[in-house]
């Protein structure tokens, strides 16, 4: 059965221009282009099926190693006084074109750069059918780029948006009843980060679907035995035990569907409190034998 329109995952191409950015973060005196942050947002919106970075890599000899770790492509660039200024922009845009006609399944194109040159390329592939993304940092990003794109994600939002997860692990691990064990709370971070990621992406209902294929795009070995669950349904009961979701049957399928996330107002339309998400006050206890009873 093929998936329905809110649970089709995308297929995402990642084109970076590293030179772009590195020059974006030396005028703007930041620490250096963190690869992974950027990686750990696209994943929440589809799998990433293609990455490729270009640069004389002569020059950043610091980014290829996370690089390297990251599994990105890396496109060797000669230095611009032999080949000309926009040498790298010219081969990203040849390789994203050849792709969007080669890989007609690939229908999600990320641009990291904040460069105009980019918005020719980004218009081309609006007219090929294809979704496209702009990441770049807000002091270097052209308005042009920026508002042609279908979405555009400031790379400083991924820096808050790391804080806030950070302290909702620690929210998180201040609430859960001290005897569960370490896997457990390991899979209910994962789950409240995969929930959250799916809220960002304005996914009102989660369907239990959803939510594993998120959880496992995040973590690609990810298995619910491991963590000591007979089953994912058994895994989301206990967390509704908890009351870190709210589950309800979908009256179609049969399966488990969140309608509501701890720190979410019930009734606000599946919306994130502003700012970052709450947990409830500890109290004396989770439901824990409630509705569905505990299922470790």
């Amino acid at each position: 059965m093929s998936k329905s329109e809110h649970e089709r995952e995308r297929s995402l191409a990642v084109f970076i221009d590293l030179e772009n950015l590195a020059m974006g973060f030396q005028s703007q005196r930041k620490v250096k282009f963190d690869v992974q942050k950027v990686l750990e947002r696209l994943v929440e919106k589809g799998k990433l099926i293609v990455k490729k970075s270009y640069a004389d890599w002569s020059r950043y000899p610091n980014y290829t190693a996370p690089f390297h770790e990251s599994a990105i492509e890396l496109i060797e660039i000669p230095k611009r006084s032999q080949t000309g200024k926009n040498s790298a922009d010219i081969r990203l845009v040849v390789d994203a074109m050849d792709l969007a006609w080669s890989k007609p399944h690939v229908d999600t194109f990320v641009i990291v750069s904040g460069d105009s040159d980019f918005s020719p390329l980004v218009s081309k592939l609006k007219e090929n059918g294809k979704h496209v993304i702009g990441l770049g940092m807000k002091g270097s990003t052209s308005e042009l780029l920026r508002d042609n794109c279908d979405e555009f994600i400031y790379y400083e939002d991924l820096e808050r948006q790391e804080q806030n997860e950070q302290q909702l692990a620690i929210d998180l691990n201040a609430y859960l009843p001290a005897n569960l064990t370490e896997k457990q709370r390991e899979v209910f971070s994962l789950l409240m980060e995969s929930c959250a990621a799916l809220r960002r992406e304005n996914h009102e209902v989660l369907y239990a679907s959803m939510i594993k294929d998120t959880m496992k795009r995040k973590m690609p070995s990810f298995d619910e035995s491991y963590f000591g669950y007979r089953s994912f349904t058994h895994m989301l009961e206990d967390a509704d035990n908890l009351e870190l979701v709210d589950i309800e049957r979908n009256p179609k399928s049969g399966t488990y569907m969140v309608t509501r996330v701890s720190g979410e107002r019930s009734g606000d339309g599946g919306r994130p409190p502003a700012g970052p998400e709450k947990l409830p006050t500890p109290h004396s206890g989770p439901r824990g034998r409630g509705r569905h009873g505990p299922h470790r």
